[in-house]
């Protein structure tokens, strides 16, 4: 099924891009548990889901278990018409860091190619480069969020994606310091 002639898609990780999630309560009240964990939605995440939805189709991917992956994909899911896909680190790439000997998990977008997305209409938001690092034409970086109240992110990468929207290949647009030229438009 070719999706080329449909809307772009926007691939959003979960953890310290829109939610934090932790076992210690922080200063503050949740907004949901998913299990022992205490969960934290970004600053202004409703309105990001709910304006970015309105011109881009949405999906989750993230490095985490699927339990906790779907648990807050439905909880975020009254903000977005349809996730187009929910992925969890199965869907991922797991491989050896050379210097550290830790694994660490890639999401390659071939799998989504695979799924019919002309990936010169696919954006994904990570706040880890080593996660996307094959995809980089594909990625905006975000820095992680650990649950801060006065984090202010969302509207500026909102304003930076909608601006992209009409365009025909995101792949060969220059991202890195996109936050200013968010600004500039």
């Amino acid at each position: 099924m070719d999706k080329s002639a449909t809307r772009p898609l926007l691939i959003l990780d979960l953890d310290e891009t829109l939610v934090h999630g932790s076992e210690i309560r922080l200063h503050r009240e949740a907004d949901f548990m998913v299990g022992p964990f205490h969960v934290y939605k970004r600053p202004h995440l409703d309105e990001f889901l709910t304006d970015t939805s309105s011109h881009f189709d949405m999906a989750v991917w993230s490095s985490a278990s699927w339990d906790y992956v779907s648990h807050i994909a439905d909880e975020l899911s009254t903000l977005v018409p349809k996730w187009q896909f929910v992925w969890s680190r199965f869907r991922c790439v797991q491989r050896m860091h050379p210097e550290l000997m830790q694994t660490y998990f890639v999401k390659d977008l071939k799998k989504v190619k695979r799924r019919g997305y002309n990936l010169d209409r696919v954006l994904i938001v990570d706040d880890t480069q080593l996660k996307v690092s094959r995809n980089y034409g594909n990625a905006i970086y975000i820095p992680p969020f650990e649950g801060s109240d006065d984090d202010n992110e969302l509207p500026q990468l909102k304003r930076y994606i909608n601006s992209l929207r009409f365009e025909s290949n995101f792949r060969t647009i220059e991202k890195r310091g996109w936050r200013t030229k968010s600004l500039s438009n």
